[in-house]
């Protein structure tokens, strides 16, 4: 059977669960969150691996990458990253890298961004279904008037993710 490699990263914003396969980042959530058995059997069965806990460069590579986001040094990843979904879903967590640091954008953009305006519902679904969280950003992505919802940190991690590349840009106002 594959093997996808995990790691455990204790954090300020929480214990995170990364997982590479094959040289590349597949998996970056939070340990704890309410939809980890559903991401982490969607991950396997469609690379259809399953879970070591063991490390490897790429792995290091994120959680150093990650401490670095975190402390406001870093502004952007370069690691290499499996995305493990549908067509769709792919095209919206590809559009979702394209959302600059610091900045937000909606469903509705990013449905536009695709060019598929009415997908607003299921490009929220696939922004849910994410499972390389902050790498591609979902938290980047709020409702059209502006509020803060769905995230699988929660809103307030979500919120203080923000507030991080605001203050890191120049765009707070605190």
């Amino acid at each position: 059977m594959n093997q996808i490699n995990i790691q455990y990263h204790k954090t300020e914003i929480g214990e995170l669960l990364l997982g590479s396969f094959r040289g590349r980042l597949c998996l970056l959530g939070f340990r704890y969150e309410r939809m980890r058995t559903t991401v982490d059997d969607r991950i396997k069965k469609g690379l259809n691996a399953g879970f070591i806990e063991q490390d490897d460069e790429v792995l290091k590579k994120t959680r150093k990458q990650l401490d670095e986001y975190l402390d406001g040094t870093r502004k952007e990843f370069d690691i290499p990253v499996l995305m493990v979904g549908t067509d769709f879903q792919k095209s919206v967590w590809s559009a979702l890298m394209k959302v600059p640091y610091g900045s937000t954008s909606t469903y509705l953009q990013v449905a536009k961004d695709i060019n598929n305006e009415k997908a607003v519902r299921a490009v929220g679904n696939a922004n849910g279904a994410n499972s390389i969280s902050i790498i591609i950003p979902c938290h980047r992505i709020i409702g059209s008037d502006g509020e803060l919802v769905g995230y699988g940190g929660g809103l307030t991690l979500k919120e203080r993710l923000l507030k991080l590349e605001q203050s890191n840009t120049g765009l707070c106002d605190d």
